[in-house]
């Protein structure tokens, strides 16, 4: 089990490792451990670089985006579960063409729009992109969820006094906390990770998320890779925050959901 953990993580064990190191020992060194530990590429990121804002800004768009999705997903989700009709069946219809969809085919249109309403540099615009082009995938996931939960609990709910909305509050959405934090990091790591989107709207340095700004350190010729493993282990910890937070979720389920009577 311990060979399996460590074949697995090795590049995170790498990148850290490589993290504590210049570039000019990063080449000459011939193993992966470091001969000699340094903070040189942090105290860089510290002082000569907009890093930490970049790491910033990447929280506030993946966490908006993230809230955004898991909110229209989660009423969504639970409309096609419950709920049947002509309009829920184009809607889960329409789902998967927006997700096949590929979104670089309005992206300029978008920016158009976009920097008429003079929102270019400004995480709104990507915060919208990003929710609507993983809101298919997380509406489907929410959905298969909320099927698994009994619609006994709500009409019990319902006898003693909720409302449809209420019952969809009080008592369906708290069990459905395991699908709710995998829409949850699913949304989040999506918009985190994403590239292409943040290029071409967030173009001013102090606009910048992770991905984007972590270019800075791979020139034309040369790249820092002391800095960039510096920067790429730093980036790591707001995920592996949110999946801390959300752990206890996955682990609920996954026990509740092996225990029958």
């Amino acid at each position: 089990m311990v060979v399996i953990v460590l074949v697995i993580n090795f590049p995170i064990i790498v990148i850290v490792a490589n993290s504590f190191q210049t570039t000019e020992q990063i080449m000459l060194n011939r193993s992966i451990i470091p001969q000699h530990f340094s903070f040189t590429n942090y105290e860089f990121l510290w002082g000569q670089t907009s890093f930490f804002r970049f790491l910033f800004n990447s929280v506030i768009v993946s966490g908006g985006s993230m809230i955004c999705g898991v909110a229209a997903a989660s009423m969504a989700g639970y409309a096609m579960s419950r709920f049947k009709g002509p309009v829920l069946s184009i809607y889960s219809q329409a789902l998967f063409v927006i997700q096949m969809f590929p979104i670089i085919l309005a992206l300029i249109p978008l920016f158009i729009v976009f920097r008429a309403l003079e929102l270019v540099n400004s995480p709104i615009p990507v915060i919208i992109i990003y929710t609507v082009v993983h809101l298919p995938f997380a509406t489907w996931m929410a959905k298969a969820f909320f099927d698994t939960i009994p619609r006994e609990l709500e009409e019990a709910a319902q006898v003693d006094g909720c409302s449809k909305f209420q019952a969809f509050l009080r008592i369906v959405l708290p069990l459905s906390g395991p699908g709710m934090a995998a829409v949850s990091i699913f949304s989040f790591l999506f918009s985190y990770n994403e590239f292409f989107v943040g290029s071409v709207f967030l173009r001013d340095e102090g606009s910048m998320t992770v991905p984007i700004g972590m270019q800075m350190f791979m020139q034309q010729f040369a790249t820092d890779w002391g800095s960039l493993m510096a920067a790429a282990t730093l980036a790591v910890i707001p995920t592996f925050i949110l999946f801390l937070m959300v752990q206890k979720y996955i682990t609920y389920g996954a026990v509740a959901g092996g225990v029958k009577g």
